[in-house]
């Protein structure tokens, strides 16, 4: 295990380190790492990192939540909050719809099988959008119309919506039914996590300033572990209430943090906002060079073009359906540009659930990996490197 976070660690880096030095975002240097180095490549990863390699993307993933969190300022977010509503459900009904439509030509599936495959692309990636939009925040670009804050509550709410969608569709495919209560859980699940993490983002408060007012001082990296903690805390309660009511953990995660920011002193926030930020560095690379190492390119290369042209059609239903969100709005066409093209990368849910459906044994469950591995590959990089190259063409810089 040591050799293999040695490997993800040291390559990860130099690869991320060279393509940025190509000009390309580091991400695809770390993805790239994890392809080569794992199980169906090189074979170099110890399988007792595989195994636990969904836990360490869902760590990595919380880190980068909280530092979100903790960079939200909910008044700016008020500005949007039409369009970011919007956004969570949206774009991603319309790539499923194109899916619904297309891919039963393209690729000669059935309806049913293709909501499955929709379901499973129908999410965007909040490891590759999370981290540029809270960057985006620090250097204060698009901030005067809340366009990175808007970006980032929408892409949190995404994936709820599309997994509960993919579990609703995967049990139609396997000669269940759709209840209605499937999807009264999406708001229940949204309502619940926000009330849970501002509640707990609450009493962390209280509790850090009671300290402090008895001459308790708690430090600053105490801090850290004690909000890392309540955030496991908080994903773990997601699994216990599984089957009984959906509550989200990760929306809870950022509510949490959210509270956090706007409590606590800006000395206290600010500093704990520096301290994820140096931890993402860490975990950055091991939840990109893992989501590598889950592609098995074979699946890739056997997807061919068919699979390709499905995926950029269905990426053109989820530009009619961002467009959408953002109609009525005092945002400029650049700016409407840059939130499509922030919404395009996928990478975390396709990595974790692509291959849930050929576990299953439906019929449809080798292509439905091939192209959300496909997906990965293309989108990941299109979007990293589209919202790295052109924020600072189409976002106007708050001075």
């Amino acid at each position: 295990m040591l050799t293999s976070l040695a490997l993800i660690f040291i390559v990860g880096l130099a690869m991320g380190a060279i393509c940025q030095r190509l000009k390309l975002p580091r991400i695809i240097g770390m993805l790239a790492t994890g392809i080569v180095l794992g199980p169906y490549v090189l074979d170099f990863l110890d399988p007792s990192i595989l195994s636990i390699s969904a836990d360490l993307r869902k760590i990595a993933l919380i880190i980068i939540l909280i530092k979100a969190g903790l960079s939200l300022d909910l008044k700016d977010l008020k500005k949007s909050g039409r369009s970011a509503v919007l956004l969570s459900f949206v774009p991603a009904s319309f790539e499923i719809i194109g899916y619904i439509l297309c891919a039963p030509v393209i690729l000669g599936i059935n309806r049913t099988e293709a909501a499955v495959m929709g379901a499973v692309l129908g999410a965007v990636s909040p490891a590759v959008v999370v981290p540029r939009m809270v960057n985006l925040i620090e250097k204060k670009y698009g901030t005067d119309k809340a366009i990175p804050q808007m970006i980032l509550a929408g892409a949190s709410c995404d994936d709820i919506f599309v997994i509960v969608l993919f579990t609703t569709f995967l049990s139609m495919a396997q000669g269940g039914s759709a209840h209605v209560m499937d999807f009264v859980n999406i708001p229940i699940s949204i309502v619940l996590g926000v009330l849970l993490g501002v509640d707990v983002g609450y009493g962390l408060y209280l509790f850090f300033e009671t300290s402090y007012a008895r001459k308790h001082c708690v430090r600053n990296s105490m801090k850290v572990i004690i909000v890392l903690g309540f955030s496991f805390l908080l994903i773990a309660i997601e699994g216990w209430l599984e089957g009984k009511v959906s509550v989200s953990g990760l929306l809870a995660v950022v509510a949490m943090a959210c509270v956090l920011k706007l409590k606590c002193p800006e000395s206290v926030s600010g500093r704990l906002s520096q301290k994820f930020g140096k931890l993402w560095l860490a975990a950055e690379v091991i939840l990109f060079v893992l989501v590598g190492a889950a592609v098995d390119i074979r699946y890739t290369l056997a997807a061919g073009l068919p699979a390709l042209l499905m995926i950029f059609v269905a990426l053109a239903f989820r530009t009619v359906g961002v467009l959408i969100c953002v109609a009525h709005t005092s945002l400029t066409w650049k700016e409407r540009l840059f939130c499509v093209i922030a919404y395009l990368p996928k990478a975390t849910v396709q990595a974790a659930i692509g291959s849930v459906p050929l576990a299953a044994g439906l019929a449809c469950g080798n292509i439905v990996l091939s192209v959300a591995v496909l997906a990965i590959v293309v989108t990941a990089p299109l979007g990293a490197i589209g919202i790295d190259g052109t924020y600072k063409h189409l976002l106007s810089e708050d001075k």
